[in-house]
């Protein structure tokens, strides 16, 4: 696909290209309204009565925390139990680039920007207005998937500052980009001529480190740091729970994930998925929108995968959560899919819970919430020759071709009226979900903020010895 610049002026925002038509005359679900507007000492005093052993001044300082440098993400969750009722909120990953403006109701009928307006007025506005003596230079959106959103964005931003803000494809593989980099600045071709930005919007998915700088005097959000630190990278991701899951158990809090193994070559994935029970998933760090994501059932699904030609050189292989009967046993125990209510063929779907988030001078607040199910009914017994993904994968998007995406809307489930009572989850489970979320975004920005040296530049030589992957590592625009 060919890049362009393309500017956007104040008054262009228009409600219907920027949501799926199916949301955008939906009416939000009450208790989802309730949960999107509660305070946060209403949210400390809930959880902390069902999760007595949790300290609650540890829980508000984490709900407060503002971050340096993930201020945008959203996290997949998906809702599991063990045959002894143990219900849990479960984090798949989170995601710097996160999509769901699009599948998200208006909370307020009379605000047409709906959440779009809320992140770019509580979190970008400030984050741009925070460098007051850098305001030369030009505002722009660079995107390359998911232009419903990302010309949103460029729109809202236009009329928040009132002011043209370009919008920037930069497609991975492109023969020509209208941006570079200049002194540390980002430039964007526009009118035969580069213009320097002051700050940019950044909805870029692939490989978005071989494109901007870590080290950049324009202000992005989020920055390329968080991508690698965690934001789409989840090797690196897994580490930076652990890590920081160490600092809040004095709290009573923990961030939920599948049992992760890290850093496991090609020769080894057979010998971790043995040893979780013959079912796992195995992952390719760095990809995202449910590409390089392999469910392992059976031997023909392992053996697919080890014939399957891929770049990198290492993987995380994690436990499978499935239904009761083939879900992998960790040290937690065997968690198994809550799914939906059951349909009226007694159907019941793998579902997961996107919950998007970004970071405020009042901490850590909800934006978007949206859900996604799987194409094929969830069964109690797999056949030998059963597509697993096909019962397990949730994510919407379908890769056409290079840089050409699709998204299956069938499958999308709205917090309205409608579709919401489908999830079988309650107001306890959306808190959940927001702490779980919350808790996975700070990981990620501490783990940013430790991959900086104290003179404020990348180390790639800390970040090597986090993520040993040479053909990742050649890939990284220092």
């Amino acid at each position: 696909m060919v890049n362009s610049t393309t500017p956007i002026p104040p008054g262009a925002f228009k409600a219907e290209t920027h949501w799926y038509p199916k949301a955008l005359n939906a009416t939000i679900h009450p208790m989802v309204s309730f949960f999107m507007n509660l305070d946060r000492e209403r949210i400390v005093t809930r959880y902390c009565h069902l999760n007595p052993l949790v300290d609650p001044d540890g829980l508000r300082e984490v709900l407060a925390y503002q971050c340096k440098y993930f201020l945008w993400g959203g996290a997949d969750l998906i809702n599991a139990t063990t045959a002894q009722g143990r219900r849990r909120m479960v984090i798949i990953e989170n995601n710097s680039c996160p999509s769901g403006q699009k599948s998200m109701p208006l909370l307020d009928d009379h605000q047409e920007e709906g959440s779009y307006r809320l992140l770019i007025e509580r979190t970008f506005r400030p984050f741009v207005d925070n460098r007051r003596s850098q305001r030369d230079g030009r505002l722009a959106v660079i995107y390359d998937k998911n232009p419903m959103e990302a010309s949103g964005y460029a729109a809202t931003i236009a009329d928040v500052f009132q002011e043209e803000v370009l919008y920037v494809s930069d497609y991975y593989g492109a023969e020509e980009r209208k941006l570079k980099v200049e002194d540390e600045w980002l430039y964007a071709l526009h009118n035969g001529e580069w213009v320097r930005l002051r700050a940019a919007f950044r909805y870029l998915t692939q490989r978005p480190w071989t494109r901007l700088p870590l080290n950049s005097k324009t202000r992005i959000l989020n920055p390329i740091v968080t991508c690698l630190a965690g934001g789409r990278n989840k090797m690196v991701a897994a580490k930076a729970y652990d890590f920081y899951n160490g600092e809040i158990r004095k709290y009573g809090l923990k961030i939920h994930t599948p049992e992760t193994i890290w850093d496991v070559s090609r020769n080894e994935v057979p010998l971790w998925v043995a040893k979780l029970g013959g079912q796992a998933v195995v992952k390719v760090p760095y990809s995202n929108a449910g590409q390089g994501v392999y469910t392992i059932t059976n031997q023909s699904e392992l053996d697919a995968f080890m014939a399957e030609p891929i770049d990198y050189e290492r993987f995380i292989v994690q436990s499978l959560i499935g239904n009761y009967g083939w879900s992998s046993t960790g040290g937690d125990g065997k968690f198994f899919h809550v799914g939906t209510i059951p349909d009226k063929k007694g159907r019941t779907f793998v579902s997961d819970v996107r919950l998007m988030v970004s970071s405020t001078a009042q901490g850590i607040r909800p934006l978007a919430c949206y859900s996604r199910r799987a194409e094929q009914a969830l069964s109690d017994e797999l056949d030998a020759g059963a597509d697993s993904w096909a019962m397990l994968g949730t994510n919407l998007s379908e890769k056409l071709g290079t840089n050409q995406w699709t998204s299956d809307t069938n499958r999308l489930l709205l917090m309205d009226r409608r579709d919401f009572n489908k999830l079988g989850i309650g107001l306890d489970d959306l808190i959940e979900a927001y702490i779980q979320t919350v808790l996975s975004t700070i990981a990620i920005d501490k783990m940013a903020t430790q991959l900086f040296n104290a003179k404020g530049k990348f180390s790639l030589r800390l970040f090597s010895s986090l993520n040993n992957d040479p053909v990742l590592l050649s890939e990284i625009l220092v």
